[in-house]
């Protein structure tokens, strides 16, 4: 027998079906089935609980109406057939309708469309809108209403984007032709709202409010003798009313004010009428004579609504004529208390205050510091930031915005009444207000903290967010901070011995660096690879060697591929300036001098971390490609923590590859303690801006970090006005038949091994089998790991001596469009850069290139420094046409303007790090439009990662996911979604 998936690969299963409600009565016994257009199985391993007749429109009729609310939607023609199906109980349903909703386009569009419903009827429910009723089969039945205008037009919206999927089962009456219809859009979803609604949980108060026991019973019980009951209730129904509490005071000259809640009307239909229920009740006055007939009646429904949100609204219930209440000094402060107003306001009741009465108490905290100091922010800031400086704190208070005194508070909590005179005027606020406001004291936060709280304008105290506002040099540090570009008032200029001209956005990275290192702040140049990072941090070198306070030797960590690049930018743009490279066997600080830049490796870093920390007083700690630190618990990124310098400058132009810790990492790097703790971090900043519960964190954490990280694009207007156009295209292939076959059985054979498997060993072979689909698309001799004998040839452009090898042509869809694209490019004598993130894959093209006498070029992870700068100066002189690069160890760092076009022979999963390779051609410099090339096989895993990406690349700004690794995490019915062979593709295609 089968066994059935554990709950989220259900929820997962389900949610990619076909979904269509099937109503019952009464409503809370309707359930929702879940089935496969296909006819498989909705959940594999699971057997089907239902066998469904499901009904689709005829696609020979297509001039029918499919508008819900036209005439001749209910009689739409169709045809039939039966297919397995899951069946739920509505409220077992809402969590997979509510999760397909949110999947987006990895969901049914039927299943997504329930959701939405699913989630409009919470609302309605949350906000009161619920009716007692009877069912058509007299049956106690809890139902949405009453609905005012937006509702209902949000109602009709949603009926008409109902999919034919959504209402495919038909109804039992044949159509006038004989055959089978399909149920009016409209009244279906009516009665899943309404089945929504019936489904909620039973409590005394749904008794209280429906006037009787039976709406609060979970067993359906027949009720016919309430049936005229019900008809009035139902008539209110439509024309609907809502109330709302205006509080009137009197006797302010006394020496006891007099509070009363008045009861006002307010029609659902339309806005604009108004009226006191004294006047409909006795029918005085001409907007009283709008509500119609069923108005006291659906005042009465609404009132018990509200006073079972609030008790002391009860005697209302048994008044003649429910005009108005009066209210205790107590009752008045409940009624300006959170807790009330909440409720109250998820009865549907709001609360009108008289304007003359001034109400609403508030606090802040202020932070700052020595008003004198206010004139040079700059003085003592790296005493003052350091992460264990406190800065005080004091509490301020205000009501209705003027502001209060611990002497004022003191006197209206010694009133005791939620009336007090103050300062010639009426004040209304909650003794329990007043209370909370004296018990805070005045305190401390760290000046990290206190900083960036000046840039949010808010922090957290005692566990509470509150506002904050700055005084003294702390404001005048955040005016100065908030924006990076922001013009200086002395703006730094261009150092005379730098070798160059600096562009107008590189002069502004200066100034910004400048600043920032002289504050003892640190920062992150973003800016997009290609838009001179490396000679800005040149010029930050010379321009702080001026100043005894700030010269100093820098030290430069970057991967082993850009040693070279340092070195030749240096030695172009500062001629003069002391260079080393710390690398290799020959590593020697001795005699460092003052302006002398020391180049290092992370691994080189990483073993001489001690050595390195002692060597020098450094001016500046540089860490280009920061992106290798993104890890904080790696041991190149605890290293790194050990060197101190003056300064910190993170050189990136992708400081978040996929997720905020990534961020946090490098920042916590520039300015340790700015972000906090990583794990306070993620719950206040990251979760919320990653799962998209809170849509304001990420403008908030953005001012948080803008004065700390600098990004420009190359697309921003006046960045690189003269960068020629960029053309991206995907190229789609189909597999040869002996790729689909090691497709299909890899597929197969995979998805039964991490069947088996749980924990860490199960996400092991979720990325083996990845990672074998990948390399079968590339081609099988990658995936077979068929050997050639020549490893590298020994000069650029050198033919290899003869030798036995694989197979290659006619056996790789890829390979056959790449050598198409290919002869295209060279014929046009165009040069090319083709990225793999598989070293084997690169060395099966230079073996296949050079069978067919195109001069290459292979830069891998294991080729010497020295090679790789020869590699270089060989391409960019033209010797070469074709530069095979390793995705991991080339992607970053190299300027290969020679290159018209780039091709991604594989895909990378984080589209940020294919951004970064297709830099190396498209950057400053580059003056001929560039081709990028993306080959992807058709139906394969890399077609639905394609997708994937282009969601990720939109998100790469505020919200990311976690790359390969959140693939791991599917459950066996999503792994074998994104996996299987699609369409067409599974035949394979002969060549």
């Amino acid at each position: 027998m089968p066994t059935s998936p554990n709950a989220p690969a259900r929820l997962a299963a389900l949610g990619g079906c076909a979904a269509v409600f099937l109503p019952a009565d009464p409503p809370r016994a309707s359930r929702v089935a879940f089935w496969r257009p296909d006819g498989a199985p909705p959940v594999p391993g699971e057997e089907p609980n239902e066998e469904l007749t499901v009904a689709l429109p005829d696609p020979d009729d297509p001039d029918r109406p499919d508008d819900p609310d036209h005439p001749g939607a209910a009689a739409r023609p169709v045809t039939t057939r039966t297919v397995p199906a899951v069946a739920l109980p509505v409220a077992e349903a809402l969590p997979v309708l509510t999760r397909a909703r949110a999947a987006g386009s990895g969901a049914d569009a039927a299943a997504a469309h329930w959701g939405a419903a699913a989630v409009l009827a919470l609302q309605l429910a949350a906000r009161g809108r619920l009716l007692p009723g009877l069912s058509a089969a007299d049956h106690d039945a809890w139902r949405l209403g009453p609905l005012d205008a937006a509702d209902a037009e949000r109602l009709r919206a949603l009926a008409d984007a109902m999919p034919p999927h959504a209402r495919a089962v038909p109804l039992p009456e044949p159509g006038e032709d004989g055959g089978p219809l399909l149920p009016a859009a409209a009244a279906l979803l009516r009665a899943f709202l309404d089945a929504v609604a019936d489904g909620l949980p039973r409590t005394p108060a749904a008794a209280l409010a429906a006037d009787g026991p039976a709406f609060a019973a979970r067993a359906p019980q027949r009720l016919p003798r309430q049936r005229p009951w019900a008809q009035a209730v139902a008539a209110g129904h439509d024309a609907g009313v809502r109330v709302s509490l205006r509080v009137e005071v009197g006797g302010l000259g006394g020496p006891a004010p007099v509070f009363r809640a008045v009861v006002q009307l307010h029609s659902l239909g339309d806005p604009a009428v108004l009226a006191d229920a004294a006047d409909v009740w006795s029918g005085g006055s001409p907007a009283a004579d709008a509500f119609g007939p069923r108005a006291r009646a659906d005042a009465l429904l609404a009132l018990r609504r509200a006073a079972a949100a609030w008790e002391p609204l009860t005697p209302l219930l048994s008044a003649a004529v429910p005009d108005a209440v009066e209210l205790a000094d107590e009752e008045i402060g409940e009624l300006l208390g959170a807790p009330v107003a909440r409720a109250l306001g998820a009865a549907g009741v709001q609360v009108h205050w008289p304007r003359e009465l001034i109400r609403g108490l508030t606090a802040r905290a202020e932070v700052g510091g020595d008003e004198r100091r206010a004139e040079r922010p700059g003085s003592a800031l790296p005493s003052l930031l350091s992460p264990g400086a406190l800065l005080g704190f004091n509490w301020r208070f205000a009501l209705g915005g003027a502001e209060l005194s611990r002497a004022d508070l003191d006197r209206i909590a010694e009133a005791g009444r939620p009336v007090v005179r103050l300062r010639d005027q009426w004040v209304l606020v909650a003794p329990d207000e007043v209370r909370r406001a004296l018990d805070r004291q005045d305190g401390k936060l760290t000046a990290l903290d206190a900083l960036g709280a000046a840039l949010t304008g808010a922090a957290e105290v005692e566990g509470e967010r509150v506002e904050v506002t700055t005084t003294g040099w702390l404001r005048a540090l955040r005016d100065r901070l908030a924006d990076p570009e922001a013009p200086e008032p002395e703006p730094v200029a261009q150092p005379a011995a730098l070798n160059a001209t600096l562009r107008d956005y590189q002069l502004r990275g200066l100034t910004w660096l400048h600043r920032m290192a002289s504050l003892g702040l640190g920062g992150c140049l973003a800016d997009d690879m290609g838009l001179g990072k490396t000679i800005t941090l040149i010029a930050l070198h010379l321009h702080r060697q001026a100043a005894p306070a700030t010269a100093g030797p820098t030290l430069v960590v970057c991967p082993a591929s850009l040693l070279g690049n340092w070195q030749r930018e240096i030695g172009a743009f500062a001629p003069g300036t002391p260079v080393r490279r710390h690398h290799g066997a020959a590593r020697d600080l001795a005699d460092l001098a003052e302006g002398e830049f020391v180049l290092t490796t992370y691994g080189t870093m990483r073993r001489d971390a001690a050595l390195l920390a002692s060597a020098a007083d450094w001016g500046l700690v540089v860490a280009d490609e920061a992106q290798h630190v993104k890890n904080p618990f790696s041991a190149t990124a605890r290293q790194l923590r050990t060197i101190q310098g003056r300064a910190r400058v993170a050189l990136t132009g992708t400081p978040v590859e996929n997720n905020l810790s990534e961020l946090w990492s490098v920042l916590d790097w520039t300015t340790p303690g700015l972000l906090g703790r990583l794990p306070d971090f993620r719950a206040r900043w990251a979760d919320a801006v990653e799962g998209g519960t809170d849509p304001a964190a990420a403008e908030r954490l953005s001012r948080l970090i803008r004065p700390f990280l600098l990004r420009r694009r190359k697309s921003d207007p006046g960045i690189a006005p003269e960068l020629p156009p960029k053309t991206e295209t995907d190229l789609a292939v189909a597999l040869t038949v002996e790729q689909a076959g090691l497709y299909e059985a890899a597929v197969r054979e995979g998805l039964a091994a991490v069947a088996e498997a749980d924990g860490v060993a199960r996400r092991g072979r979720v990325l083996g089998l990845l990672t074998s689909l990948k390399q079968i698309c590339n081609h099988p001799a990658q995936y077979l790991k068929e050997e050639h004998l020549k490893e590298e040839h020994s000069a650029p452009g050198k033919r290899g001596e003869e030798r036995e090898g694989p197979r290659l042509g006619g056996r790789s869809g890829k390979l056959e469009l790449f050598d198409e694209l290919l002869d295209a490019i060279l014929a046009e004598g165009a040069s090319v850069l083709v990225f793999t993130q598989y070293v084997r894959m690169a060395r099966l093209l230079e073996a296949h290139l050079t069978d067919r006498g195109v001069a290459t070029l292979l830069l891998h992870g294991g080729t010497p420094v020295a090679r790789r700068d020869e590699m270089v100066r060989a391409f960019s002189a033209g010797e070469v046409p074709v530069f095979l690069l390793s995705l991991k160890a080339a992607g970053t760092g190299l300027n290969l303007t020679r290159a018209e076009h780039v091709v991604h022979f594989d895909r990378w999963w984080n589209p940020a790090v294919e951004a970064q390779a297709t830099d190396r051609a498209y950057r400053i410099g580059q003056d001929r439009p560039v081709q990028v090339h993306r080959l992807i096989a058709e139906g394969t895993i890399e077609d639905r990662i394609a997708t994937l990406l282009e969601r990720k690349r939109a998100l790469a700004d505020s919200v990311l996911g976690s790359g390969e690794s959140a693939l791991t995490e599917l459950s066996d019915a999503e792994l074998a979604d994104l996996v299987t062979l699609r369409g067409a593709e599974r035949l394979g295609s002969e060549r």
